[in-house]
């Protein structure tokens, strides 16, 4: 390792904050969807799942179609296009007057979403140095982490102060500001990336005929399962985590409370862990964090009890600290250079299945026998995944990697 060889160069910092950017834009706005369309438009329970499922669809199916497209394409051409789209469909919340117009907003603007993540973090290796890269990678989900732990705090302080507000105070409501600030901050990280400066590469025309290795990497389908069962555990926690808390602990607000925790252990995991990404110790790093995880799945699922609640939030945050960078970086050494693109998009796409499997089984599970017998599922998925990973994930790996 060359010490001289800087990490925080200046374009990695540019798509570090752009990409800081995206998710403090969609997380200042997620959390609040539910209250604006009962409020705004009287929706109830089940349209407001319907309305925000399609964002979640066209997401995962925009995912594997931008992975080739910044694989093919000039990177920094498509990586704009994506986030401008990205930020032009913050004014469609604002125009949007009826239920079924946001709902179409709500939908399209999924696929930028999708498509954005993919080519800024393929964008975010490029421009790391390659000694660098495994540690940028794991600097770069700090990113994300911050983003998430602010933006709804910034949102619900934004509604809740504003509408106490007469209305000629801010001239606005409190959706229409938090849209616009939605609106605001996307739009700077636009602005910021096109100041990046991608190093010169020759963009090579793929002749082969389509086929499924241009959109998912097939090299990488093990480990995409354990990305999905991971994501599968967490969907089940992350979205009922709130209904349980009050059902069945008592507790009328944590949530906010829940995710600043899980925020905390990510954070805290992946600084840690930056020192051994650099070492080169990826494998360690996602051994280490799988076997930290799944404990705390143990401990939500056997515990009913405040103090275990908030105990699997730093758990599982330590735990997912360590295996998303090292995860992701595995899934980048097992894809030639012309395919970094579709690397990415094969472990975003695999979480996001896991995710909507764990929301799907969550729910029947909760509906048709217990919360618990819904966080036992979660815990078991994750066992299996862990598993997986022992008997033959980490030796595929060791075995297949081109770096």
């Amino acid at each position: 390792m060359d010490n001289s060889v800087r990490l925080w160069n200046s374009n990695y910092i540019k798509v570090w904050c752009a990409n800081f950017m995206i998710f403090f834009s969609f997380m200042i706005v997620t959390p609040l969807l539910p209250i604006y369309l009962s409020e705004e438009f009287g929706a109830d329970k089940d349209t407001i799942g319907f309305v925000l499922s399609g964002y979640t669809l066209t997401a995962l199916l925009a995912r594997p179609i931008a992975g080739y497209l910044v694989d093919s394409f000039s990177r920094k051409a498509v990586l704009l296009i994506c986030y401008f789209l990205f930020f032009a469909f913050f004014a469609g919340y604002l125009v949007a007057t009826s239920l079924t117009l946001f709902a179409i907003v709500r939908t399209i603007h999924g696929a930028p979403m999708g498509s954005v993540t993919v080519a800024n973090s393929t964008s975010a290796i490029d421009v790391l140095h390659p000694q660098r890269r495994a540690e940028g990678i794991g600097y770069y989900g700090l990113s994300n982490n911050l983003a998430t732990s602010i933006a709804p705090t910034i949102g619900l302080l934004i509604y809740d102060y504003v509408s106490k507000l007469p209305h000629h105070v801010i001239g606005c409501e409190s959706f229409t500001l938090i849209f616009m600030v939605a609106l605001l901050m996307s739009g700077i990280g636009f602005a910021i990336n096109s100041s990046v400066h991608f190093p010169k590469k020759d963009i090579i025309p793929n002749k082969d005929p389509l086929s499924l290795d241009r959109f998912f990497l097939l090299k990488g389908w093990s480990l995409g399962i354990v990305m999905a069962t991971i994501g599968l555990s967490y969907g089940v926690l992350a979205n009922y985590l709130a209904i349980y808390g009050k059902e069945e602990l008592g507790m009328t607000s944590g949530t906010g409370v829940w995710f600043a925790v899980l925020s905390g252990g990510l954070i805290l995991s992946r600084l840690v862990g930056a020192r051994s990404l650099r070492k080169g110790k990826v494998v360690e790093n996602v051994t280490h964090g799988i076997l930290v995880s799944v404990f705390g799945y143990l401990l939500f699922a056997a515990i009913k009890h405040p103090i275990a609640y908030y105990g699997a939030a730093i758990i599982i945050g330590l735990g997912n600290g360590h295996i998303w960078p090292g995860m992701q970086t595995m899934m980048i050494n097992l894809a030639p250079n012309n395919k970094r693109g579709t690397a990415n998009a094969t472990q975003l796409t695999m979480w996001d299945v896991g995710m909507g499997l764990g929301v799907f089984f969550g729910g029947m599970a909760i509906e048709y026998i217990s919360y618990s017998a819904a966080f036992w599922f979660a815990f078991i998925v994750n066992v299996l995944g862990v598993i997986f990973y022992f008997v033959y994930v980490r030796n595929y790996y060791i075995k297949s990697r081109l770096r």
